[in-house]
């Protein structure tokens, strides 16, 4: 499915968004953030909006959650992911009690970095 252009090597090219499942992403400092989970679309405005990090690195993110990072912090993308930004350190919210209550089981948490 072709959805999203992309900026590489100063040239627009259609791009399948599936290329981005599993690609690798680091920090433009070559630090290992995680591996791309999923992609999501803004689908009315026909573009990525973000992206799904997985297996994230532990001295990055606090608890190795999954994160959605914006698309607008990729600053390259090929064989990697380069990440023109990305914070120092990534911690969860810590949720009230009674919050954490109405969570079903084995659902997992995704934190949204903007």
């Amino acid at each position: 499915m072709y959805f999203d252009y992309m900026m590489q090597k100063d040239t627009w090219k259609p791009e399948e968004v599936t290329t981005f499942l599993k690609l690798p992403v680091y920090t433009r400092e070559g630090v290992y953030v995680g591996h791309v989970k999923n992609v999501f679309l803004e689908l009315d405005e026909k573009r990525v909006g973000s992206l799904l990090v997985t297996n994230t690195n532990p001295a990055l993110v606090e608890g190795s959650v999954d994160v959605a990072v914006p698309y607008r912090w990729v600053n390259a993308v090929g064989d990697i992911i380069i990440l023109s930004n990305f914070p120092g350190k990534v911690a969860t919210k810590k949720e009230k009690p009674e919050k954490a209550k109405k969570t079903q089981e084995g659902e997992q948490k995704i934190d949204m970095i903007e």
